[in-house]
């Protein structure tokens, strides 16, 4: 299985709801470290898993949609908690949808919020 790994960082901003979170209940910022990884068995008839300048284009998009924003005011966070758990979601959900790539079976976003605490989630493909 070959796997192809790309990062971002970007700032976005964000306050938890429905519990006493401490500081976190109120606006803060968090220097994110997006990681994307996608996964595949074949390469194609270059030699590559994926177009990586296309993966980069994708990926810049999103992180652009989301640097120097208030994630609570964003629609995909509407009635949700801003947590990274969340967010890594939503961000391989979104990153999937773009991706066209016939090649991955998954895709993977390791969210890092801070050196020690990140989440991550997974998109199989059939």
């Amino acid at each position: 299985m070959y796997t192809l790994a790309v990062r971002r960082e970007f700032i976005a901003r964000h306050f938890l709801i429905g519990g006493d979170w401490g500081p976190e209940n109120f606006p803060n910022s968090h220097h994110y470290i997006l990681e994307l990884q996608l996964k595949g068995a074949e390469l194609d008839q270059h030699g590559y898993l994926v177009d990586i300048v296309d993966v980069e284009k994708h990926l810049d998009e999103v992180v652009c949609h989301y640097n120097e924003q208030m994630l609570n005011d964003r629609p995909e966070f509407a009635g949700l908690n801003p947590s990274i758990e969340h967010f890594s979601r939503i961000l391989a959900t979104t990153l999937n949808e773009r991706i066209n790539a016939k090649n991955i079976s998954k895709l993977k976003v390791v969210l890092w919020e801070h050196e020690n605490a990140w989440a991550a989630f997974s998109v199989n493909r059939a």
